[in-house]
């Protein structure tokens, strides 16, 4: 228990509303001045801890983690789990080195850091590069929900999804009407909650959720393996020549999509009872979603071996031959899109104001501009609800969003940041750190996007010939 937890409940709101001071550009609002500025929100006394952990256990975990089992097809199980614990240490000292300068310049929000070590152009590439990262991600969701719940046609194959499976086709089990009626009666009315934090029970069920999978994903593989269903994995990497090895690195853009959080770490700060208590929170969420990983990771690698695909959701389209197979496919497929649902809004609050930052940024804070809140949460969830009709399929889209925007979001944006040391609070540690981590994210990234690339364009001409 921290220092500030045994605090008087006066000292810690004292402590609240010292954390920083709100400037005309911050896209983000205090608790204390919404406090003093909305009687709506006189009830608000700030985030609990476990409130703030979960909504940070859902920013982490998202559409990420079914590509996970994929990544140990490519790496073997060894080094795959090795990875994910590393990125996981490498995700918690970024994060720690953002809260640092963050307290140091008493920034209120991510791009108000950036802007603090590199001016406006820092500000306006950190605002670009969320927008781009969570449009992209946030598409990419409901994508997802609209090929489980309606099903999906490729290669001139159609993927009955759950709802079509259980009616029949019908134009209320159509992807339009489904999307549709996903989009009005679930994602608008979490999108329009105005504090983070009033997402807590939402991102909760979540978790719970993806550990509900994790669950089932145990329970087939012990029954596997007690019926000698399941062979020894692939415990190393299988490199042949040198375009095998180039292939390793396509697995980085996955594990950083999986960790990135930071975009969301000002906001659940800035709302949390006790300040002190935000690396605990920190370590407390990298830690149970680190776990969920390594299991989701182990399992789903032991369950399908090399038939993992790239997305393990679709191996549970498949017979498992084992008793009620297609009851545990339909609860890990309704369980999951359930999941992405409640994932949706949590990803969508810092979408909403990066954005806001962006072109209103010398507007009142949004929070208390009802009709710009509104507006911008309309227009976004209809471009994000249009993308996700007329694109058949962005993964390809997807992966070169992670090996980009995502990394410069987790990584290279807050070793940037120590690297300038606007403060001198950087101890010689920090930047060496720093450095190394600019270099892995650039070198590791330069290679994914090259295979990705090679692997598209050998594809394409593959399908001319």
């Amino acid at each position: 228990m921290t220092i500030g937890t045994l605090a008087p409940k006066s000292e810690k709101k004292r402590s609240r509303k010292n954390k920083g001071v709100v400037n005309e550009n911050a896209p983000l609002l205090p608790k204390s001045q919404v406090l003093e500025s909305d009687a709506g929100f006189d009830d608000f006394n700030g985030a609990s801890f476990s409130g703030a952990v979960f909504n940070l256990s859902t920013t982490i975990i998202g559409a990420g983690i079914m590509s996970l089992p994929a990544t140990l097809k490519q790496l073997g199980m060894v080094p795959g789990l090795l990875a994910i614990i590393f990125m996981a240490l490498l995700t918690e000292k970024s994060i720690e080195l953002l809260i640092r300068f963050t307290r140091a310049g008493k920034s209120v929000s991510y791009a108000g850091l950036m802007g603090d070590s590199f001016g406006k152009c820092g500000k306006v590439m950190l605002q670009l590069c969320v927008i781009i990262n969570n449009i992209g991600v946030l598409i990419v969701y409901m994508i997802i929900i609209g090929d489980v719940l309606s099903g999906t046609s490729s290669s001139g194959d159609h993927h009955f999804g759950i709802l079509e499976g259980w009616f029949g086709l019908h134009w209320w089990t159509g992807r339009t009407f489904v999307v549709l009626f996903t989009t009005l009666a679930i994602f608008a009315p979490l999108a329009s909650f105005k504090r983070i934090d009033s997402l807590r029970f939402t991102s909760a069920l979540s978790v719970a959720l993806a550990v509900v999978f994790l669950v089932i994903a145990v329970g087939i593989s012990i029954v596997k393996i007690i019926s000698g269903g399941i062979g020894m994995p692939r415990l190393l990497p299988a490199t042949t020549d040198f375009a095998s090895l180039l292939n390793l690195f396509t697995v980085v853009p996955v594990f950083v999509t999986a960790y990135i959080c930071h975009y969301n770490v000002h906001s659940i700060d800035n709302e949390l009872e006790d300040s002190s208590q935000m690396q605990g929170v920190v370590r407390t969420a990298l830690l149970m979603c680190s776990s969920v990983y390594v299991m989701i990771s182990f399992f789903g690698f032991l369950l399908f071996g090399e038939g993992t695909l790239d997305d393990v959701l679709a191996n549970f389209d498949t017979d498992l031959g084992i008793p009620f197979g297609s009851v545990l496919n339909d609860a890990v497929r309704i369980s999951y899109a359930a999941h992405l649902m409640l994932v949706f809004p949590v990803v969508f609050y810092p979408l909403r104001l990066n954005i806001d930052g962006l072109f209103f940024p010398s507007s009142r804070p949004l929070v208390l501009d009802n009709f710009r809140f509104a507006t911008l949460t309309v227009a976004l969830i209809s471009v994000i609800f249009l993308g996700a009709n007329f694109i058949p399929s962005i993964w390809d889209a997807f992966q070169f969003t992670g090996a980009t925007a995502a990394v410069c979001i987790g990584f290279i944006f807050p070793a940037s940041i120590t690297l300038r040391d606007r403060y001198n609070i950087a101890t010689k540690s920090d930047k060496i750190f720093s450095v190394i981590m600019i270099v892995l994210a650039v070198f590791a990234n330069i290679v994914a996007i090259y295979s990705d690339a090679y692997a598209l364009f050998k594809q394409n001409k593959t399908k001319r010939e």
